[in-house]
């Protein structure tokens, strides 16, 4: 009986780290300014994003964890204390959705850099029952505590409800949508999730094909509602940023026949291992 209740708990932790969260509009959010032309100055964290990022085409970017230096962790915190104190009502969408999924990652990077060394992201303030730092209220903005669940499940991916959030904000493993070497602005936000898009489904972490067997990212498992629900709007939406030759690849497979993640730290030193093995 021991052994039947210790498999049963396994088999449950194990569903619970592999469910993802539905998108459920936190209604609060929804106050916006769609005439004004008041921008948010993301310098400081930009600086810290072209500093650390180690950019590879056509694979994950590596982050120099252990290079961060003692005054860049402070800037950093500095940055991350000005955004909660913005009052984001009065910014238009543009400008919201630039600043949501930077304050996403920043608040990421401190939690990386706050535990670091550490192999996944996913070992970071668990506990028993919990698997990463994603439900912690580690925010205020407005007067309301946050967590980075908060930030991606409830304000950005119901509010604009396109998919495209899940290639900007970054979970800091290997096989995430790439952390860019730049901050977002209300001026880039459309391009460069576009960008990210194309970057990631051409890379071997969003698709890959193997003697005619096609395996894609989780992601596209784990939030198939978020790209048309069935399997069908997913392989259409991975044409519709895929190069011409995995495109054309996808139109005559029509299918998906596996879906892999990586949760490694995406530390440059381990990122570098997974291109290498790779080659």
């Amino acid at each position: 009986m021991r052994r039947i209740a210790i498999v049963f708990f396994g088999m449950v932790m194990m569903s619970a780290v592999q469910a993802a969260p539905e998108a459920d509009l936190w209604s609060r959010w929804q106050a916006h300014d769609a005439q004004s032309t008041a921008t948010i100055d993301h310098g400081v964290f930009d600086a810290f994003l072209s500093r650390y990022v180690v950019e590879h085409e056509h694979a994950p970017n590596g982050v120099r964890y252990d290079q961060v230096s003692d005054r860049d962790r402070e800037r950093l915190d500095d940055y991350l204390k000005a955004m909660q104190a913005i009052d984001i009502d009065r910014y238009n969408r543009d400008q919201q959705r630039a600043y949501w999924i930077n304050l996403y990652n920043a608040a990421t990077l401190k939690v990386v850099l706050d535990a670091y060394p550490v192999d996944s992201i996913r070992d970071i303030g668990g506990g028993l029952f919990s698997s990463g730092p994603w439900k912690k209220k580690r925010l205020r903005v407005e007067d309301e505590k946050l967590s980075l669940n908060d930030i991606e499940h409830r304000i950005l991916r119901p509010i604009w409800n396109d998919g495209m959030t899940h290639y900007g904000v970054n979970c800091a493993s290997v096989s995430c949508p790439s952390l860019r070497a730049e901050a977002y602005t209300g001026a880039n936000i459309n391009a460069a999730l576009r960008a990210n898009a194309r970057d990631y489904i051409n890379s071997a972490q969003g698709v890959s094909i193997d003697n005619d067997r096609v395996t894609v990212s989780s992601l596209y498992e784990w939030y198939a509602a978020d790209f048309g629900s069935d399997e069908q709007s997913v392989v259409s939406h991975l044409r519709q940023f895929a190069a011409p030759a995995l495109s054309a690849r996808l139109d005559m497979l029509d299918r998906i026949d596996a879906y892999a993640y990586d949760w490694a730290l995406n530390d440059e030193s381990t990122v570098a291992r997974v291109i290498e093995q790779g080659d």
